[in-house]
């Protein structure tokens, strides 16, 4: 298998990848509630010739390859969008009230693409490649309840790689930023702090327990860990998104309930800041004769990047479309004129699999502010250029059998 031959292969199937991309696109569904994304997943599949396999509550898995002995490698697609009402300037606009604002239905048609490739070379492939097509990214609750349900085993998976489309990127539509070694992304942590107090009439407070003074208190309080409890090297990020009490401008309620999410790219901060919020929620609320109760809901741990693969990614994406269509985050932010890499500060579930073997993310541009793709991830008219699909269905086929090929023998 020749990389430019299988990069100009990729190029052909373009049609079908927009055609793939456009149907999830106004098809979308959030969480694990992506009944049609799943069954047009299947069926592609299946008219590929594979034989996909549920894993958990809404995922799918197949293999690729096989016929010869070897390791087992992992590419994977999130396939959730957001409970976001669309209003990105495009003839092919959900209507349901969700959104692919994110680029999940890029992903999820770059993998079929992918799908398509390897089919048609499965006889060069040197061992397995299982794709991972996931739900509930979003949540941060898909990757970790496919590994519970057996993602990594039968075969048992070597490594893995994961991509993820950038729209608003002032650089060459298909560049490849491939992550160094070591942490990228931060855990996040998504909390409820309940504040148990007693409700009376406004007039009287002396005869209640005020909730609402008592959350008050409690959020500015927690803003002491920063200042005070982490070095300045401790890169944390507590947010308070949201403040629920009360229903009448002249009667203090009962409870009031905060909730919001915390970002650490060091698990032991992690773990630190987790204890640390429930110890000042509490002891702040009975400072003011009020009790406070904190849950942590879901979330993920720090997405880790293996360095050897990190090399090996580089070198077979410039392998596909030359030397500058591919650099590390240490690169871009040498060019940039900065001595430290990047890191993202969004959160990512395939955290999860980067725990239990090496894996690596890569952020693939897909859309340059000048031509139209101005609004970032996440926004009601975020776009994507769909020039970047057959750029991700060739680096997550020929990443999966180079690397296969490099490391039959050992």
């Amino acid at each position: 298998m020749k990389a430019e031959e299988l990069a100009q292969e990729a190029v052909t199937q373009k049609e079908q990848l927009v055609a793939d991309r456009r149907y999830l696109h106004t098809h979308p569904g959030c969480g694990f509630d992506i009944a049609d994304t799943v069954s047009y997943v299947r069926d592609a599949l299946a008219a590929m010739g594979y034989e996909p396999k549920e894993c958990g509550k809404a995922g799918l898995v197949a293999l690729a390859g096989g016929k010869q002995p070897g390791r087992v490698f992992l590419i994977r697609a999130d396939m959730d969008g957001l409970p976001i009402r669309e209003e990105a300037d495009v003839t092919f606009a959900a209507d349901n009230g969700r959104m692919h604002a994110c680029g999940h239905d890029m992903h999820t048609a770059m993998l079929l693409g992918a799908a398509r490739l390897l089919k048609a070379h499965e006889d060069e492939i040197c061992g397995t490649v299982k794709l991972m097509f996931q739900p509930a990214e979003e949540l941060f609750e898909g990757s970790k309840d496919m590994l519970d349900a057996g993602l990594l085993q039968a075969p048992d998976v070597d490594a893995g790689l994961m991509i993820h489309v950038m729209a608003n990127m002032p650089i060459p539509v298909g560049t490849s930023i491939v992550c160094d070694g070591g942490v990228s992304a931060p855990a996040a942590d998504y909390f409820t702090i309940r504040i148990q107090g007693k409700g009376c009439h406004g007039s009287m407070p002396n005869t209640g327990v005020d909730p609402v003074n008592a959350a008050a208190h409690i959020i500015l309080a927690l803003q002491e860990i920063s200042a005070r409890e982490l070095a300045i090297s401790d890169e944390a990020v507590l947010t308070i998104g949201s403040i629920h009490g009360g229903g009448a401008a002249n009667v203090i309620p009962d409870t009031v309930e905060l909730s919001g999410s915390i970002r650490t790219y060091d698990e032991d901060i992690r773990t630190f800041l987790k204890t640390r919020m429930a110890e000042i929620a509490q002891s702040t609320a009975a400072t003011f004769r009020a009790s406070a109760e904190v849950s942590f809901g879901s979330g993920c741990p720090t997405l880790v990047n293996d360095a050897e693969l990190s090399d090996c990614t580089v070198r077979y994406i410039r392998e596909l479309f030359g030397p500058d269509r591919a650099m590390t985050a240490g690169q871009m932010s040498a060019l940039a004129g900065t001595k430290k890499a990047a890191k993202t500060t969004g959160s990512e579930d395939f955290a999860y699999v980067s725990h239990a073997l090496p894996t690596i993310m890569l952020a693939l541009a897909a859309g340059d502010p000048n031509t139209g793709c101005r609004y970032p991830q996440h926004h009601p008219k975020a776009k994507f250029d769909e020039d970047a699909l057959p750029y991700g269905s060739a680096i997550y086929a020929y990443t999966a059998m180079r690397w296969l090929e490099e490391h039959s023998d050992r």
